[in-house]
């Protein structure tokens, strides 16, 4: 178990000044933290002058870069061992905090899962409801929430991905598979989520598309067979029936068929070599 005084809690914040002072207030009052870290993502509502009097340290970028960007400051600012990440809206709780953090040492990134009914909108639902399944498809475990902006993780394997992390507001996904995929312990703490105090940044059309192509990118890093593998297999599948009805059928294979085929074998080829180009970039960067 991480001991507070080693944690740094990270609020990364964007035009939050109705919640912020609270949120600091709570986290404060729960535990004997290393500090609390309050990153401004440009705020130009007060959102930095607030979080500093309610006693956190703040880190200010002169305009607004994104969320992930935020986490990024406060990963190369921060000077304890262990991080723990709070969205500044007031949906997390102080105590859900806490439990994160009393498993961390046995896991090097624990993520609190929300539980449905308490997403925001059914559309969100859906959304999250997708994305779990085709995490949990492409990373061979069960991922039950895996946009939660609740999470604490080791430091050390932070900085190890920092390179990887988007600006935007995809950091908690890259997160979560680069830890499965590297073999690190990942944990994920049932907790509630309260109601956010204005509105929410992101867009499920627009943010939406960028966590889905940010999560076949991260998996195309780490483990590109898993999607190239089904792409090889259906198109050979479909190659081999199309050319076995028509050579039953016409007495010969159609060019359609042969194309397929080829594509088949290039793209299971390209798979294998993207597949030893991973092992060895990430060995690579495990070894310095």
């Amino acid at each position: 178990m991480a001991s507070p005084n080693t944690v740094t809690i990270v609020v990364p914040a964007f035009n939050e000044r109705d919640s912020i002072a609270a949120v600091v207030t709570n986290l404060r009052a729960a535990a004997a933290w290393h500090e609390v870290l309050v990153v401004d993502d440009g705020s130009t509502d007060g959102t930095g002058a607030a979080a500093a009097a309610a006693g956190a340290r703040v880190v200010t970028h002169p305009y607004n870069k994104g969320n992930g960007a935020a986490v990024k400051s406060a990963i190369r600012a921060a000077t304890s061992e262990w991080l723990t990440i709070v969205d500044g809206d007031g949906q997390h709780r102080a105590n859900d905090v806490a439990r994160l953090v009393a498993r961390l040492g046995e896991f090097d990134l624990v993520i609190g899962a929300r539980s449905a009914d308490s997403q925001a909108t059914t559309g969100r639902r859906i959304g999250n409801a997708v994305l779990n399944w085709l995490a949990s498809y492409l990373t061979e475990r069960p991922i039950p929430d895996l946009t939660s902006g609740l999470r604490a993780a080791r430091r050390e394997c932070l900085l190890e991905f920092i390179h990887l992390l988007p600006n935007g507001f995809s950091t908690p996904t890259t997160t979560t598979l680069a830890f499965i995929k590297a073999g690190y312990n990942v944990a994920f703490e049932p907790v509630g989520a309260l109601p956010r105090v204005g509105t929410s940044k992101i867009r499920l059309a627009s943010d939406g598309a960028k966590f889905l192509l940010i999560l076949l990118r991260v998996i195309t890093i780490f483990s590109p067979l898993r999607i190239f593998a089904p792409v090889g297999a259906a198109a050979f599948a479909l190659g081999a029936g199309y050319g076995a009805w028509n050579f039953a059928s016409h007495d010969r294979i159609p060019n359609g068929a042969v194309l397929l085929l080829m594509f088949a074998v290039i793209v299971m080829l390209v798979g294998l070599v993207s597949e030893q180009i991973a092992s060895l970039r990430f060995e690579g960067r495990r070894e310095r």
